[in-house]
Order: C-alpha cells, then sequence, then structure tokens
C-alpha cells in the first residue's frame, strides 16, 4: 500500500514539482521525493491536496468513477438565493457540460481561516458571503464556473475535503502523512 501526504495548497503554488520560474511549487513545500498529487488545484486557489507514491493509488483517488467527493468553501460575491442554491443542487449547464448534482449550502465564514496573500480585494458596497460546496467530479475551474453561473462569482476558494481527508490541523504550506 502506498503512502500518503496531505498538504494545505497556498494561494499561488502550482500543483507540480518541476518549476515554471513564474510560481512556487511543490517542490518549495515537500521536501520528499518520489509523491505526485492525486489531482490539481488552480494557482488561485488554496486547500487540500493529496499526494501518493502509488500510482494506482492515486488513480483512484482521481478517477470520477470512485465519486471520492470534495468539499469547497466558496466566498462569493453578494449573498446567494434559494434559486442558486437549488441550481447547484440540480447541476449546471457549462459550456461542454453538465455538472452533476452538487450539496449546497450558506455558512458562516469558516473558522480558524488564515489570511489570504494577497487579500481578496474588499469592496464596501458589495456583500460576500461563504458556501460550502461539495462535488463528485472535478472539471477545469468547476467550482468558480457553477458559482459565476448562478450569479455568484467566486471570491476566494479553499478545498476542504477530498473523500475522508480534511484541512483539519494543516497550517497554509504545511503537510502531514496519513
Amino acid at each position: 500500500m502506498g503512502r500518503i501526504l496531505l498538504f494545505n495548497k497556498p494561494f499561488g503554488v502550482i500543483c507540480q514539482f518541476s518549476r515554471d520560474g513564474m510560481h512556487p511549487t511543490l517542490s518549495d513545500y515537500i521536501p520528499l521525493p518520489g509523491f505526485y498529487p492525486a489531482g490539481r488545484l488552480d494557482t488561485d486557489s488554496e486547500g487540500l491536496m493529496v499526494l501518493t507514491d502509488d500510482g494506482q493509488m492515486q488513480h483512484r483517488i482521481t478517477d470520477p468513477r470512485h465519486k471520492l467527493p470534495k468539499t469547497y468553501w466558496v466566498q462569493v460575491e453578494g449573498v446567494p438565493d434559494d434559486a442558486a442554491f437549488e441550481k447547484l443542487r440540480g447541476g449546471i449547464r457549462l459550456s461542454e457540460f453538465t455538472t452533476r448534482p452538487a450539496e449546497a449550502r450558506l455558512i458562516d465564514e469558516p473558522q480558524n481561516l488564515w489570511p489570504r496573500n494577497p487579500p481578496v480585494r474588499f469592496r464596501k458596497h458589495i456583500p460576500t458571503s461563504w458556501i460550502e460546496l461539495t462535488i463528485r467530479e472535478g472539471k477545469n475551474r468547476q467550482v468558480r464556473r457553477m458559482t459565476a453561473a448562478v450569479g455568484f462569482p467566486t471570491l476566494r476558494l479553499i478545498r476542504y475535503r477530498i473523500g475522508e481527508w480534511t484541512l483539519d490541523d494543516i497550517e497554509p504550506g504545511g503537510w502531514r502523512r496519513v
């Protein structure tokens, strides 16, 4: 059985070990050889990544047939109404596909949330709110596209959970073995 690492990816880090010359990479945080990400997060997203040294395990974690749920904390512009949540729960038609139904609810700002660097732009006359969104797929920029499609653009995106694994007790840039 392979080994697993949980990593709290900071904003601005790219999800690869090889350097691109512009951004910090996983190699700036994880000094262990032989581990590879099981899935990705956009450079401007934060939160939980699972890494493993076992190719079969990596495939199982990322394979949509296994429907491993992923839970995100999403700060959005505005305050979503019931209609927006019903659309998210029913599946959203995006340009090239329709998302699977999601679990979606309004939440308070998560406890013990670290500051983002750089901070999300504050606008005095536009409220923001937090939603918790759980999906069972992971297309390119899917969560951002889903919230925009229902009229509430994403300002900050943090992946909190993948399957049974969470960010609990992992600081940004930190990792731990499972």
